[in-house]
């Protein structure tokens, strides 16, 4: 099993930052990638951003260039930063833990991300 927790989510001005982090607990060493997945009202839930265990990193075209995605093993937490938000990135943020063998997903409980305009 593994638990994710996480947070920093909130309400940011159109072109402000917030940074997500993910804590995870657990059985982390059969985890080979991180992510961050949003649900916007009405939309289906979608990828972000995915870390692997070896740092390759891949991102929606929408946040290329805006967001980032890190890791701090030592910590066993992903971040998410995300610079010049916009009002359509407003949506829940969840964590994703991928383990690999036998392959399933384990998800965190999300976290509200809300930007005026």
């Amino acid at each position: 099993q593994v638990q994710l927790v996480e947070s920093g989510g909130g309400l940011v001005q159109a072109g402000g930052s917030l940074r997500l982090s993910c804590a995870a607990s657990g059985s982390i060493v059969s985890v080979n990638v991180m992510g961050w997945y949003r649900q916007g009202p009405g939309k289906k839930r979608e990828l972000v951003a995915q870390i692997t265990n070896g740092g390759r990193t891949n991102y929606a075209d929408s946040v290329k260039g805006r967001f980032t995605i890190s890791r701090d093993n030592a910590k066993n937490t992903v971040y998410l930063q995300m610079n010049s938000l916009k009002p359509e990135d407003t949506a829940v943020y969840y964590c994703k833990a991928q383990r690999s063998w036998p392959l399933y997903d384990y998800w965190g409980q999300g976290t509200q991300v809300t930007v005026s305009s």
